[in-house]
């Protein structure tokens, strides 16, 4: 459990894991209940290339991932009672149009919570997706895979990587936990 105290190999000084947690839920971070989204860009047409060999591979949307729109976020939240909960917005930084669309939607904007800036960063980020109640991230990133694969193995179910649209239009999981582990799915990143 690293706590912020001492250095690392190099001599610096480390992190709080829960720097994250403790600048956004305080005190009451042990009885916190939020979802995350994990919104990764991975530069522009290099990410949108992967998630379409993801998306090909496992039935997934070849976009919704990556763009993070309110109906799609809302999809997950709202069955499972969400909706009423802080959620946690934690991003690569490079497409700052997800953020704005979550902000201005009037359900899902009051409930979004940003990691103040010098507690952002890879340790603390983790460590809200892997102790989050609902984790929503994408499919091509190796930290969403990282974050999904580390709940699976603490029990925590609720991540949702893997979501197309039905023959209703409905959002739906298409692809389950085990996915993450597939190897004809996530190549490498299995």
């Amino acid at each position: 459990y690293n706590t912020g105290k001492g250095i690392n190999h190099q001599g610096f000084p480390v992190k709080d894991m829960c720097s994250g947690i403790d600048s956004i839920f305080g005190e009451d971070k042990e009885s916190a209940i939020y979802s995350v989204i994990h919104s990764r860009t991975l530069e522009g047409d290099p990410g949108l290339k992967l998630l379409k060999k993801k998306a090909h591979t496992s039935g997934c949307d070849r976009e919704a991932a990556l763009e993070m729109r309110p109906d799609y976020i809302k999809s997950i939240l709202e069955p499972l009672g969400m909706m009423k909960f802080p959620i946690v917005f934690i991003a690569d930084g490079q497409n700052p149009d997800v953020l704005k669309r979550l902000m201005a939607d009037p359900e899902i904007g009051p409930l979004i919570r940003i990691v103040p800036e010098e507690a952002c960063w890879i340790g603390g980020d983790l460590t809200l997706g892997v102790m989050s109640n609902v984790f929503i991230g994408n499919p091509a990133s190796s930290f969403t895979s990282f974050i999904a694969k580390a709940r699976l193995a603490l029990g925590f179910g609720h991540n949702y990587l893997f979501r197309a649209k039905d023959e209703n239009g409905k959002w739906r999981t298409v692809c389950g936990d085990h996915c993450i582990f597939d190897r004809s799915i996530m190549g490498v990143q299995a």
